[in-house]
């Protein structure tokens, strides 16, 4: 055994004992606040509804991104990739209203100015933020005339917090919906939402955010139950991926399409932690807590989605040795449990009905 494999061995042997001691979830309680070093906020218009979400950052962290769907919605998302010079960043908005509300953004961007936060650009007086911004569509509920702007971010950041996270129809998640895939047979979807969740082991903490608007079915992952998707007109549930096996076996006889149009439809998740980690080891943890989300949602990364996942480094933590491995994992399960809290929480909206009453 190599000097190098053998240090690493020795490390995740330190940390089991700490896992082991540590509290697991068993319903994704907590929130991404849990996290040191982050805020969030929303803004939510109860006219449509929509909204957006705001994660700031305090001071900038290291973020990576994992984006395996195949129409995503975003911008400076090049920046996250392990080539990019830029190590850190000030804030993630994520937002509703699609493609059309990308320049909602300027909105963080002027809440951090005015702040004189963001990276000094050499220039008297001059300091500029970067934020990564990432959208849903959920143009197909309400009035899709009102759309998250500048002002909604602003306030999404100005309501920015520690305190524990709304969760169901708040923020980025007020217009989700899921289930939607097989709509033209004649099965209603549910409405999704933005649910969050955390889990500490000692002094680490890992947290997750879910907007949750997919073209499939919600899953518990723990008993491998459907809690919201498509639904049949009985209101039991059709089972997406069955319905799939369904249309596989008439193959093009089938005069229904699938429901899976280019951007319509997306979860957004965000996985953080106060361990020190880099950008390229961030990126390696999102694609890990990709995994957790497909154990939660049937199915993923469709040919139409805009499916993203960050994962964030705070570094409040200034060692840790908890190999990335088991940080990925962790963060696997605390994903998926925020995107089930997402739909429990999610309340009815015309035309989509919730899991919550109220």
């Amino acid at each position: 055994m190599k000097r190098r494999e053998f240090g690493q061995l020795l490390a995740a042997a330190a940390a089991a004992p700490m896992l082991q001691a540590g509290q697991r979830p068993s319903s994704g309680a907590g929130s991404i606040t849990d996290v040191p070093g982050i805020k969030v906020g929303h803004f939510t218009d109860t006219r449509r509804p929509t909204g957006c979400t705001a994660i700031l950052f305090e001071p900038a962290a290291a973020v990576g991104v994992d984006y395996d769907g195949s129409a995503p919605g975003e911008s400076q998302i090049a920046l996250l990739q392990p080539v990019s010079p830029v190590e850190r960043i000030h804030g993630i908005l994520l937002t509703g209203g699609g493609v059309l509300s990308l320049p909602a953004s300027a909105g963080v961007l002027r809440f951090f100015e005015e702040r004189n936060l963001g990276f000094d650009w050499g220039n008297p007086g001059l300091r500029i933020p970067i934020v990564a911004t990432a959208v849903i569509d959920d143009l197909s509920v309400g009035n899709n005339k009102i759309r998250p702007d500048a002002e909604a971010a602003y306030n999404a950041c100005a309501a920015a917090s520690t305190s524990a996270l709304a969760e169901g129809n708040v923020g980025a998640g007020a217009g989700a919906t899921v289930g939607k895939m097989h709509r033209g047979r004649g099965f209603a979807g549910m409405k999704g939402g933005l649910g969050t969740a955390s889990a500490r082991f000692g002094d680490l903490v890992i947290g997750a955010l879910a907007v949750v608007n997919a073209a499939g079915d919600v899953v518990d992952w723990r008993s491998g139950q459907i809690v919201a998707g498509a639904r049949r007109p009985d209101g039991s549930f059709a089972d997406s991926g069955a319905v799939l096996r369904e249309v596989a076996s008439v193959g093009g006889q089938s005069p229904k399409k699938i429901d899976d149009d280019a951007l319509r439809s997306t979860t957004l998740g965000v996985v953080a932690t106060n361990a020190p980690l880099t950008k390229t080891a961030l990126t390696k943890m999102a694609m890990m807590a990709n995994c957790g989300a497909a154990r939660a949602i049937r199915p993923y990364h469709t040919t139409g989605d805009g499916d993203q996942m960050y994962a964030v480094s705070t570094a409040t933590l200034k060692t840790s040795d908890v190999p990335l491995t088991a940080l990925g994992s962790l963060a696997a399960d605390v994903i998926a449990d925020a995107i089930a809290r997402a739909v429990r929480a999610a309340t009815t909206v015309e035309g989509w009905v919730g899991l919550k009453s109220g």
